[in-house]
């Protein structure tokens, strides 16, 4: 069983790092689309994924079209503030693709507006919080469908 997990243009070295090791941890592989907000070389990048990012099923594109071109068929859900449904009611499946945008401004609105059916919120219990660290909300979607697909 593995996961795709996919970052839309992240910013932050730490969260990708952490996410590298999530990965592995979970089985998943990790799809990193350009633009970075930092590079794949940075020393926190790898202090945050320890040891373990030589080990990372690792995916690079140069931008978003490349991503969609070379996963033409791939089973894609998308996490934002804007879904409507929660996270708990994806059907997750294997080798599903989960889709996650930028740090600071999430997934692009077209994006959204395309694949609205396929948009999935983690629900959040607290007005004074506008959305989780995007390391922590992609801890909570693995291993939620682990625990579904177990």
């Amino acid at each position: 069983m593995a996961f795709n997990i996919v970052l839309i243009e992240p910013e932050i070295h730490t969260n990708t790092g952490n996410i590298g090791r999530l990965s592995l941890a979970s089985g998943s592989n990790l799809h990193l689309v350009k633009p970075f907000g930092f590079e794949l070389t940075d020393s926190r990048l790898k202090r945050a994924g320890l040891d373990y990012w030589q080990h990372i099923s690792l995916f690079i594109y140069e931008n978003i079209e490349e991503f969609y071109e070379k996963n033409p068929d791939a089973n894609m859900v998308y996490f934002s503030s804007h879904g409507e449904k929660a996270h708990w009611d994806i059907e997750f499946k294997d080798e599903q693709f989960l889709i996650f945008g930028k740090e600071s401004k999430g997934l692009a609105p077209e994006i959204i507006e395309k694949n609205l059916d396929k948009t999935y919120k983690i629900p959040l219990y607290s007005d004074k919080v506008r959305s989780l660290n995007l390391a922590n909300a992609v801890s909570v979607v693995v291993y939620e469908g682990n625990r579904q697909l177990k």
